[in-house]
């Protein structure tokens, strides 16, 4: 990792480079993703087969697609017992975040002669989204939980899963159990843009849905974008991310194990240190290379270091938080003396972790909070996957003939401005002109 005085001509240039590495749509990849999605709307399962043995299992059948209960007690007689009570405290705990955002539905009578108010509803139908994780191996539990309790908490009536099968045409049981226990109420095996399309547009077997949620791969993000407008979607998502702002009082052996934490994710993720203090900087990048060499991942991780890594020494602590709130990253950590007194300096960032024994993979698996968040400097105008994404909000209007009355004249005059006579003699043919 370099480090940079910031501001300065090369700290500019490494921002730029860091903030580039959004999510880019080459026009072959997206014109075979729209391909992939018309073939699934208008052959269904057939496609989902031909796609699934391509890529994913070559004897799964169409009667295979959806995981049977003999699978799901099968998972459940394999999953270990720490396993069951990490997930077990993990959910509760996801829970019990995710129930405070519920909303109830309101009305106002404080304008005499009307009403006014919102009436909350969740979406009938959900899917989410699981990638496969390595083949299988590597099955994303966190993923499931943080995506299907929102969505079963808002009140959505029906939750369906999908994820691609392994080579032989199964699930990983750690996965069925994390979709039990959330209460989804099916899991097909298929994964990828098509995965997309079926819950996009629905086929014989996969219900259509009203909402997507989940990440994934390049395919899976485009396929998300292109269906955007049929379907709600979670958020277009990119590459993850951490900044990390650090005094002298920080730990550079945890700060350095924080950033390799996002490293570690893909070559294009990006961690970057902002710090008051250069003997600290210099401290963090020595130990960075230590523990890198300790990583499984450590080729992946070089690499997203060398590419948007970055090491930035600002005057104080006020420019710190300027800084961060000019990247606007998906993950701040705050390695500072008396950091919430800061808090009210930021604007812009997905999830906030406030303190040394705080790091970024609590809020991943355990926290509460969604680690469903905005990257790429979406921060500046989105928020994490909550509750709210599976709500729909309707308005409610109703009004006396003295509020109406009252009010007529200025919806006339407001609507001739406009040029829409139809609206003016809507209101004007109550006043019997």
């Amino acid at each position: 990792m370099e480090i940079y005085t910031y501001p300065s001509n090369a700290a500019t240039g490494r921002l730029g480079a860091i903030a580039g590495r959004g999510v880019a749509f080459d026009e072959a990849l997206f014109e075979n993703v729209k391909t992939i999605l018309k073939d699934v709307a208008s052959r269904g399962d057939a496609a989902l087969v031909d796609y699934a043995n391509r890529f994913d299992a070559p004897d799964l059948t169409a009667a295979d697609l959806e995981v049977t209960p003999a699978e799901f007690a099968a998972a459940e007689s394999v999953v270990d017992g720490p396993f069951m009570a990490a997930m077990e405290r993990a959910a509760e705990q996801i829970e019990g975040f995710h129930r405070k955002q519920l909303r109830k539905s309101w009305m106002t009578m404080d304008r005499p002669g009307t009403l006014l108010g919102q009436i909350f509803n969740p979406v009938e139908t959900a899917g989410v989204y699981v990638p496969g994780g390595t083949g299988g191996d590597t099955p994303l539990v966190s993923t499931v939980l943080m995506n299907a309790i929102p969505a079963r908490i808002a009140g959505v009536n029906r939750i369906i899963m999908v994820t691609p099968s392994r080579r032989d045409g199964t699930i990983n049981p750690y996965m069925l159990a994390a979709a039990r226990r959330v209460g989804v109420d099916a899991v097909f095996k298929v994964g990828s843009a098509w995965a997309i399309g079926a819950l996009a547009y629905g086929t014989e077997r996969i219900p259509r849905c009203d909402v997507i949620v989940g990440p994934g791969n390049i395919y899976v993000t485009i396929a998300k974008k292109i269906v955007s407008g049929t379907v709600g979607i979670d958020m277009i998502a990119g590459p993850s991310e951490v900044l990390v702002i650090a005094d002298d009082s920080a730990n550079p052996e945890f700060t350095a194990a924080d950033l390799l934490s996002q490293a570690e994710h893909d070559t294009l993720a990006s961690a970057v240190l902002v710090t008051t203090s250069r003997p600290l900087a210099e401290a963090v990048v020595a130990a960075v290379t230590r523990q890198t060499a300790h990583l499984t991942r450590k080729d992946i991780a070089r690499k997203s270091l060398e590419s948007y890594g970055a090491v930035f020494v600002v005057s104080d602590i006020p420019a710190a938080f300027e800084l961060a709130n000019r990247i606007a990253p998906e993950h701040l950590e705050l390695h500072i003396e008396a950091p919430f007194e800061h808090l009210g300096r930021i604007r812009n960032a997905g999830a906030v972790f406030v303190g040394q024994f705080t790091p970024e993979p609590i809020g991943d698996y355990i926290a509460g909070p969604n680690h469903v968040l905005p990257t790429a400097g979406t921060a500046r105008f989105s928020s994490a996957l909550s509750v709210d994404n599976f709500i729909k909000k309707t308005s409610v209007i109703s009004y006396s003939e003295t509020a109406f009355l009252e009010e007529a004249p200025d919806v006339i005059r407001l609507a001739e401005t406009e040029g829409l006579g139809a609206h003016a003699h809507s209101v004007s043919i109550r006043l019997g002109q």
